[in-house]
C-alpha cells in the first residue's frame, strides 16, 4: 500500500534534502510536486486542498527558510501534517470499554471482505487479548454465507453461533446475544449481510439489527480497491447507522492509498484496522504516525518488531540465538529464518516497514526478487539431506545435481543460495565475537524478549524504537529480526550493503 505515493514523495524530498539553502519558490515547486503526486494515488481533491493549505504556511516560514536543514524542516511538516490527516495519534484501537458480552457489529458493502475480517478480528482477540468470542452470522441473503462463517470459527478456533434455517437477521441477533451472556463470552460479532449497493432494504435491516444489539462498536469493512467510491460508501453508512470505526481490507493489492488518505479527512471516522492479505493472520492496528512513516519511506520498525514478537516461535527463536553466540549458523536455521519472514508478511512487507528501504524495494522488484525466489530457496534446502543441511561443505557436484533435480530448480541457483548461507554465517561469527553480540546482536539475533536487554525496553516497542541509530538502521542488517534473514535473493553483490539483494540489474 502507498508503494505510488512513497516513490513519487521520496524523488520530490530527496531534491529538497540535497539542497543547502531553500526559497519560497522551491518550496511551491515542490508542494505542487506533492499536491500532484496525492492526486494521482487517488486522494480527493478537497482533502488534498485542505493539506496543501495546511502546509504551505508552515513550509515558507522563516524558521524553515533559514534554518541549517530547510529541506528536513520542510518533510517534517509534511510529516506532521500527514499524521493529522490520517486522524491524529490518539488511540484507534477497538474499544472493549462496556459490560460483556460486548457486542461488534460488522457492516458494508458484498464483496468488501466483512466475513473474512470478522474471523480475522476473532481470533486476535482471542490469540493475543485472551478474550472470548462468539462470532454469529446474520446474512441469510448470500448462499453459504452462515456456512463460510462456521468455517472460518473451525479454521480459527473461535466459537460461532449454531445456525438454525429460517431466522432472520433480527432474530440471530437476539439469539447471539443471549447466547454470548448464557456462555460467559467477552465480545459477540455480528457479521450482518451486504449488497451489490447501499440501498433501503439494506439500511433498514441493519438499523434494526443495531437497534436490537445495541453495539459498542459498528465497524465498516470497506474494499480499499474502490477508491473514492469507498470513501462515499462510508459517508451514507455514518450518516444512516452511525459507524465507530473503519476496517480497510486488500490494502495490499491497492499501490495508491487514496482510499486510506481521504477516509479519514471526509468521515471524521478513525480507521482502526488494516487488512493485509487473505490468511486470517494478515491484519494490522492502523496507527497514523507509523503510516505517515512507512508513506514518507521512513519505515515503521515498531510494527516491525511487534509483528515479529506475534509470529515468532520463541523456542527455535533461542535455540537459533544459542547457536549464534557459538558463531554457527547452518541451513536448517537459514529455512527457519526463510519461514520467520514469510510469516511477517514475506519480502515486501519487511522491505516496507525499514527505514530508506524504498529503493531497496525498487531493485528488488526490477532484479525479479519477490517471495518466490524465497519459497525455490526453502525448497531447495529442503530437498537436502539433514547431514547436508548441518555441513554444506558435504555438498558436492553429484549431491548439487541431485538437490536441484529434487527441488526443481537450477544448480546455479544451488550455488547462489551456498554463497548467500556463507555471508551470513560470516556474519553471525563477527557478531559472536563482539562484546555481548553487539546492540544489534541482542537486537536482531535473539528471540523471546530479547534477553540483555532491560526488561522496560524489551517489552516496549516504543522504547526500543528510540534505541535505534539516529537516520534508521545501518547498512549490512545481520540475521533480521529473531529468525529473520538478511535478505535472500541473487547473491551478487548487496544492495545498500543487504546480503544477496542485488544493485537493481536484470541478469
Amino acid at each position: 500500500m502507498f508503494e505510488n505515493l512513497t516513490g513519487r514523495l521520496g524523488d520530490v524530498f530527496g531534491k529538497l534534502r540535497g539542497r543547502g539553502a531553500l526559497s519560497e519558490a522551491d518550496v511551491d515547486d515542490a508542494l505542487r510536486e506533492v499536491r500532484r503526486a496525492l492526486l494521482e494515488a487517488d486522494v480527493a481533491l478537497p482533502v488534498v486542498k485542505e493539506f496543501i493549505d495546511r502546509v504551505k504556511p508552515r513550509a515558507i516560514g522563516a524558521d524553515v527558510l533559514k534554518s541549517v536543514t530547510p529541506g528536513q524542516q520542510v518533510i517534517k511538516i509534511v510529516h506532521d501534517e500527514l499524521i493529522e490527516m490520517l486522524g491524529g495519534t490518539g488511540d484507534t484501537s477497538l474499544s472493549l470499554q462496556a459490560a460483556p458480552p460486548v457486542a461488534i457489529m460488522m457492516i458494508g458493502l458484498q464483496g468488501s471482505g466483512k466475513t473474512t475480517s470478522t474471523a480475522k478480528i476473532a481470533k486476535r482477540f482471542e490469540a493475543r487479548d485472551k478474550r472470548r468470542v462468539l462470532m454469529a452470522s446474520l446474512d441469510t441473503r448470500r448462499p453459504a454465507a452462515q456456512e463460510q462463517l462456521k468455517i472460518l470459527g473451525e479454521q480459527t478456533g473461535v466459537a460461532t453461533l449454531p445456525i438454525i434455517a429460517g431466522q432472520q437477521p433480527v432474530q440471530i441477533a437476539r439469539r447471539a446475544i443471549e447466547a454470548a451472556k448464557l456462555g460467559g463470552f467477552d465480545i459477540v460479532m455480528l457479521d450482518t449481510a451486504g449488497r451489490i449497493h447501499v440501498d433501503e432494504d439494506l439500511m433498514a435491516e441493519v438499523a434494526q439489527v443495531r437497534d436490537v444489539a445495541n453495539p459498542h462498536e459498528t465497524l465498516l469493512v470497506a474494499d480499499s480497491l474502490t477508491g473514492q467510491d469507498a470513501v462515499n460508501v462510508a459517508m451514507q453508512f455514518k450518516e444512516r447507522i452511525g459507524i465507530t470505526g473503519i476496517v480497510l481490507t486488500r490494502t495490499d493489492g491497492d499501490g495508491r492509498g487514496g482510499a486510506a488518505l481521504s477516509m479519514r479527512s471526509v468521515t471524521g471516522v478513525p480507521i482502526k484496522l488494516l487488512g493485509t492479505g487473505e490468511k486470517l493472520d494478515q491484519l494490522e492496528d492502523f496507527r497514523a504516525d507509523r503510516v505517515a512513516g512507512r508513506i514518507l519511506g521512513m519505515g515503521d520498525v515498531v510494527s516491525l518488531v511487534e509483528k515479529a514478537a506475534e509470529t515468532i516461535d520463541a523456542d527455535k527463536a533461542n535455540k537459533i540465538a544459542a547457536k549464534m553466540k557459538k558463531g554457527q549458523f547452518d541451513l536448517d536455521d537459514m529455512a527457519e529464518q526463510l519461514a520467520q519472514m514469510k510469516r511477517m508478511g514475506g519480502m515486501k512487507g519487511v522491505l516496507g516497514m525499514l527505514p530508506g528501504m524504498a529503493k531497496a524495494q525498487t531493485a528488488a522488484a526490477s532484479a525479479h526478487l519477490d517471495d518466490k525466489v524465497v519459497r525455490r530457496q526453502a525448497a531447495i534446502i529442503s530437498s537436502m539431506t539433514k547431514a547436508e543441511r548441518r555441513n554444506p561443505a558435504l555438498l558436492n557436484a553429484s549431491r548439487k545435481r541431485r538437490v536441484a533435480s529434487g527441488s526443481g530448480t537450477e544448480v546455479q541457483e544451488i550455488n547462489r543460495l551456498l554463497k548467500l548461507h556463507r555471508q551470513m554465517a560470516d556474519m553471525m561469527k563477527q557478531m559472536a565475537r563482539q562484546k555481548g553480540g553487539g546492540m544489534l546482536g541482542k537486537l536482531f539475533g535473539a528471540g523471546g524478549g530479547m534477553p540483555d536487554l532491560p526488561p522496560e525496553v524489551a517489552n516496549n516497542p516504543e522504547a526500543l524504537k528510540n534505541m535505534l541509530p539516529k537516520g534508521g538502521l545501518p547498512n549490512g542488517l545481520p540475521g533480521g529480526l529473531p529468525g529473520l534473514p538478511g535478505l535472500p535473493g541473487a547473491g551478487r553483490g548487496g544492495f545498500s550493503g543487504l546480503p544477496g539483494l542485488p544493485g537493481g540489474k536484470k541478469k
